[in-house]
């Protein structure tokens, strides 16, 4: 006898590299059902995600707050989405960033080629496997690039739970899982959803440099320090003192609230060759980096998550962290360039 369906694609999506799947479905949708009512797993999507908005938590990111509904119900981006096959790959390395000082400090998903890429091209082939099994069903692949709660669903099919630092948390990976989902018509057995383990622990808001973390579970974007080194665009008006001084070293991304999350005591190094840094990413001089020009930012991160935060943006975070660490004195020669350049 065959396999059924649920166990082929979770096979293929191991067999792909995928160190874990799993699955969540939705209900259909009753024809008298209004909004969101139908998603009773996660019915509290959108309410979560209006008022996280409501409190302009999202900071300078307008696309978030465009059309709400859209991101909290899978079936208005796919109509007929029964399920949703959520993937995630370790991306832990045993290697240590080097803070020496005149370093900057990179976070550990972009020290080697871009996730987008790595999952990306695995999601695709899993799909294609998907259609082989169920020609007449529809598919939607996403890394982290569309209108999908990833994190949410993620919970839902069992991949692990939302940590206080917002971000998933696996009792196996601890806090070192990309993810990625297929938005699918096929009715496929659901996975029990993830428990959140967190217990009483806060170690990850006392960790954040910049108190991101307002509350248990909420992250204020316009304080947390990947927004500001990655998405934020522009140094006018100019970084509060005290947010600057939090950022410290960092000059892509942060680590330190899931650095500090006790399941990462579980995590095992990731198998993906991939994910390994480079010398450069790893121990990034400040002044050789702020050498740097146009072309061989685009050259030297052709293939990396850092190209997100584009060339002169880079160049404003080099220039925080230099001011971070050198005099008064010194700081002339790291003025950030002029927010006419930074668009």
């Amino acid at each position: 006898m065959s396999a059924p369906p649920t166990a082929i694609i979770k096979q293929a999506a191991r067999d792909l590299g995928f160190d874990v799947v799993g699955i969540s479905t939705l209900p259909p949708r009753p024809d008298h059902s209004p909004g969101l009512d139908h998603l009773s797993p996660t019915g509290d999507l959108i309410g979560r995600l209006r008022e996280w908005l409501r409190r302009g938590f999202h900071a300078t990111m307008a696309w978030m707050a465009r059309d709400p509904e859209r991101r909290a119900d899978p079936t208005l981006v796919l109509p007929g989405c029964r399920s949703i096959i959520s993937v995630g790959m370790n991306y832990y390395t045993e290697h240590r960033a080097d803070e020496r000082p005149g370093n900057g400090r990179i976070a550990r998903y972009a020290w080697g080629v871009d996730y987008h890429q790595i999952l990306g091209d695995r999601l695709t082939q899993l799909t294609e496997r998907i259609r082989t099994l169920a020609p007449d069903s529809r598919h939607r692949a996403y890394v982290d690039t569309g209108p999908v709660m990833e994190k949410a669903w993620a919970q839902q099919a069992g991949l692990g739970w939302i940590g206080k630092h917002s971000n998933l948390v696996s009792a196996q990976f601890g806090s070192w899982l990309l993810l990625g989902e297929i938005l699918t018509t096929l009715e496929l057995e659901p996975d029990e959803a993830g428990t959140d383990l967190c217990g009483t622990c806060t170690l990850c808001l006392q960790a954040c440099p910049t108190g991101a973390i307002t509350e248990p579970y909420v992250v204020d974007a316009g304080r947390c320090i990947s927004y500001l080194t990655i998405e934020l665009r522009g140094v006018e008006p100019p970084l509060a003192d005290d947010l600057r001084r939090g950022l410290g070293n960092r000059i892509f991304g942060c680590d330190d609230c899931l650095d500090i999350c006790p399941y990462n005591l579980q995590a095992e190094p990731t198998s993906e060759p991939g994910f390994q840094p480079t010398p450069l990413t790893r121990a990034p001089s400040l002044l050789t980096m702020a050498k740097m020009n146009e072309q061989t930012f685009a050259t030297t991160f052709r293939q990396s998550p850092i190209r997100r935060a584009k060339y002169l943006g880079l160049q404003r975070n080099l220039s925080w962290a230099l001011a971070n660490e050198t005099t008064p004195a010194d700081r002339a020669s790291a003025t950030p360039p002029s927010n006419s350049d930074l668009r």
